[in-house]
């Protein structure tokens, strides 16, 4: 296998490695290899799923990242949920792509333009002209998406790293019920307006009963 499949390898990303935990994540695939047996899930694992099927944020205090990708995890984290139409930056986009509503006028832009006053860099954006130049950008992006009526995987896209890693994080539930937090908030919110039927995430967290229940079968890129 060549040393160019794997652009972690490269001592460009050994940074980035350490700081997606990498090292970390790929110690937790052997265990869940060992434990789980050959279809146990991966870290930053491509999954595709439809963007209608997600109804839900994770809303639990434990904080579930990207940096507990694949990790089969008990309990009754799943049932800590609440809409995902509650979710300020759908609302935004909503306003936006379907409503007309200027960027500005959205209480998204609001928001990240109060936290620059501040001193803030909301999505690395330290100024009013990045942010505007930040949202023109996402225009492009969602009229793309919706020409080619799909979303890219991370793979096609030129900062690509690692599988699926950066993509729309989904936690899957003791009964498949998927469970959006983190990053890709912006992608998913595009997905959903457009309806797509089969997006592609990156793997969270999985309960075990949705693992045994072979509930994450379906959604694997296969």
């Amino acid at each position: 296998m060549a040393f160019t499949d794997h652009p972690t390898l490269y001592p460009s990303n050994w940074l980035r490695d350490l700081h997606a935990q990498v090292p970390r994540k790929a110690l937790r695939d052997m265990w869940n290899r060992l434990r789980y047996g050959p279809g146990a899930p991966l870290s930053d694992e491509l999954i595709r799923v439809d963007a209608r099927d997600v109804n839900y944020i994770y809303a639990g205090k434990r904080p579930l990242r990207r940096q507990q990708s694949g990790m089969i995890l008990g309990g009754n984290w799943d049932q800590q949920r609440r809409s995902v139409e509650d979710n300020r930056k759908l609302l935004s986009c909503r306003m936006h792509f379907e409503g007309g509503t200027p960027w500005r006028d959205t209480p998204l832009f609001q928001k990240l333009l109060a936290e620059i006053a501040q001193g803030k860099t909301p999505d690395e954006c330290a100024t009013e002209e990045q942010l505007v130049a930040r949202y023109k950008r996402l225009d492009e992006v969602f009229e793309e998406t919706r020409r080619r009526g799909r979303l890219l995987t991370r793979a096609e896209l030129p900062e690509y790293f690692r599988r699926e890693h950066g993509g729309i994080l989904l936690h899957v539930g003791r009964d498949g019920t998927l469970l959006r937090t983190g990053g890709g908030a912006h992608r998913f919110a595009i997905a959903r307006i457009l309806d797509l039927p089969k997006i592609p995430a990156q793997l969270g967290v999985v309960h075990p009963q949705a693992f045994y229940g072979g509930l994450l079968a379906p959604m694997r890129d296969t």
